[in-house]
């Protein structure tokens, strides 16, 4: 297991201007893999601090990932204005090339919660990751999308009480996937995993460990 992640504070280029990022890595480890994780809704609250984000974020870490939080365009300390989810898809992919250059010979991870899975998935839709790890998905932001799912492993988590983004709703759009995401249910748990951390982190830990690979070779593509 990897020791005591350190944490830094950075800014990143943005395409609205700079983006405030919290980087966390794997203590003295060379990092195996790099993951982009993005924070919920910006008008609702939601900021790289949110614990789930937070949860995501060190679930990579012990596996001996390098992980990456940012605050969308004018959240906190970011440079910008909501973009009503179209900029900030952008936001991602600036994050992610930033989280490439600075670590070009591992695969790259994106995952998100609620609205910021949604953007996760967008941004994978458009640029060739080696995994994707949604949790509550903001179904609706991206259901109508025509876009073609992403290629690359594909983790959905969804409690059966979330009360914003209804476990039925996420059921109805995986089922109409193929092959689709690997979907998993947790019982008793509502959208923002009161309680139920601990499991979140063991799902994504599990996950990771099923589908990391070292050779990311042909995996990446420019956005």
């Amino acid at each position: 297991m990897p020791s005591a992640p350190n944490t830094r504070t950075l800014s990143i280029a943005g395409p609205a201007g700079a983006l405030e990022a919290v980087i966390d890595l794997p203590g003295d480890q060379t990092p195996e893999a790099a993951a982009l994780v993005c924070h919920p809704h910006p008008q609702h609250g939601g900021t790289l601090h949110n614990k789930v984000a937070h949860t995501l974020a060190r679930s990579f870490v012990r596996s001996g990932f390098v992980a990456l939080r940012f605050n969308f365009r004018g959240t906190e300390a970011s440079e910008g204005t909501w973009d009503e989810g179209r900029g900030e898809v952008e936001d991602v992919l600036a994050a992610a090339r930033f989280l490439e250059a600075e670590y070009p010979d591992v695969p790259l991870w994106l995952a998100g919660f609620s609205f910021g899975a949604a953007m996760a998935i967008k941004a994978s839709q458009r640029r060739a990751v080696a995994g994707l790890v949604s949790v509550a998905p903001a179904v609706s932001r991206f259901s109508a999308d025509p876009a073609p799912q992403p290629a690359c492993p594909w983790l959905i988590v969804q409690g059966d009480e979330d009360e914003l983004a209804p476990i039925e709703e996420t059921v109805a759009w995986v089922n109409t996937l193929e092959p689709g995401p690997e979907l998993a249910v947790l019982s008793g748990a509502e959208h923002f995993f009161h309680g139920r951390l601990v499991d979140l982190r063991g799902l994504v830990a599990d996950f990771v460990a099923r589908h990391h690979r070292g050779d990311a070779e042909g995996l990446r593509s420019p956005a």
